[in-house]
Formats: structure tokens, sequence, C-alpha cells
């Protein structure tokens, strides 16, 4: 059976720690350094998500966000890394280098919704021609449908032909949507003001969550380790859900 740190070695070919912004904390966050029999797949590494790891006997659970953000100063019984360790579970966090790199979360978008012509976005999203042109609310209305989840939009009254994706927080990107031809930036999450920005230069704006845009990514990781270590057990995570409830 592999052991924790050479899974993190074939994570790190899939998406390099370099690609990484210099903000973020990826790779084996936690490493109790045993061998690895079963692996979780989740979003985020929570209560919910550590008690169904242990319950379904995973030593280990690979994540998109970071178990460990912000420095520690101290750690304690309620911190969720603290569990990890008590329950001997290692955690590996694929973050930002996991949007930036090919066949990470922003190329799995662009596959979602068909996109041709697909190239780099200010590094880490995509931008692409859809098949056939459509409109903003067509857009909000295709996210609902394949994500199931509350979806908003700003639209800026033309048609959308090509289309540019970041998952998970994507504001930042309007800019680098504009300048590459983008008539639409498809996110996971927006602000007010990026909205009205958006509006104001003509490029519409769809926000169909960042759970919902970012969750995709978990199984087709999960397939290519299971490839890769064809003896390991990969299950996705049925307790990591969107932290929001939406009326």
């Amino acid at each position: 059976m592999p052991r924790v740190e050479e899974i993190r070695a074939f994570l790190d070919e899939l998406a390099p720690q370099a690609l990484a912004e210099d903000w973020d904390n990826v790779g084996a966050l936690v490493d109790c350094g045993s061998n690895v029999t079963s692996v979780m797949m989740a979003l985020d590494i929570t209560d919910e998500v550590v008690s169904e790891a242990e319950m379904a006997g995973c030593q280990l659970i690979v994540s998109h966000h970071p178990v460990i953000f912000h420095p520690l100063k101290a750690v304690g019984r309620s911190d969720v890394a603290f569990r990890m360790i008590k329950k001997s579970i290692s955690g590996i966090c694929m973050h930002t280098n996991m949007d930036a790199a090919d066949g990470g979360v922003n190329d799995i978008l662009a596959i979602i919704f068909g996109l041709q012509e697909v190239r780099k976005l200010d590094g880490m999203g995509r931008v692409g021609r859809l098949r056939a042109p459509t409109s903003a609310p067509q857009l909000a209305a295709l996210c609902r449908e394949k994500f199931g989840a509350a979806v908003k939009y700003a639209d800026a009254g033309r048609p959308v032909s090509t289309l540019a994706v970041v998952g998970g927080s994507g504001g930042d990107f309007i800019p680098a949507a504009l300048a590459a031809g983008a008539d639409c930036l498809l996110t996971g999450e927006a602000g007010h003001h990026d909205a009205l920005d958006a509006k104001r230069l003509g490029l519409s704006l769809v926000a169909a969550g960042h759970f919902a845009t970012e969750f995709p990514l978990m199984p087709v990781l999960g397939d290519k380790l299971k490839r890769r270590f064809p003896e390991l057990r990969v299950l996705v995570s049925k307790r990591c859900r969107d932290p929001f409830v939406y009326l």
C-alpha cells in the first residue's frame, strides 16, 4: 500500500505546488506517516468529513481547500487538524495549484460547458468559445441544472459566445475576462460591486456557487488516484456539503 508521501508526490505531478499562489497553503498539511488503504475525497475538511473518513476506515483525506490556512499559534481539541492527528488521518490539500493545473478545477468547468479553443485566463481560469451562442439567463439556468445550485447573474444584454470560467471566488477576474474577449464570466461567487462593474463594462456575470463550481473536481481527482494506485479504495465524501442553506 502507498504511503502518504507517495500519494502526495503523485498529486504534485498533477498540480505542482509551485503553481499555488504565494498566500496559499498546499501539500501534505497533516502527515501521520501511515500506509494508506482508503482515501476520502472532499472539498473541505470539516469535523463531519473527519468523522465520515474515520467510520469508512480512511487513513487520508484529499481536499481542495486547506485544512490549515492561517498560521497556528496553538492547537486544541476544537481544531480539525487536532482531531485528524488523534485519529491518525492525514490530509493533503490542493488549492490554487489545482485551480491553475492542466486538468484541474477550471479545465473541468471548461469541459462541463463544452468550451472549444480553450486557453488560459490570467494563469488560472479558462476562456473558450461556446458551441452555440446563448444568453446570460440561459447560462444561469444551465448552471442550476448541472450543479443543482442557487445561481445569480448580472446580464449585460449581449449574446454569450465566448465564456470565461473561474471556479470558486472569481470576481477579481473581470478585467482579465474582458481582455480575453469574453462575453460572460462564470464563477462561483462575486461581490455586489463586481456585478455593477461587469455590467457597466458590457460583461455578463454568472455566480453559480463556490461549492458547486469546485466540487466536480473531487470525483475526477479521485478517479486519477484510483488509476495510479489500483489497490486504493477511493471514496467521495457524502458529508462534505455547501455550508450555506438557501431559502
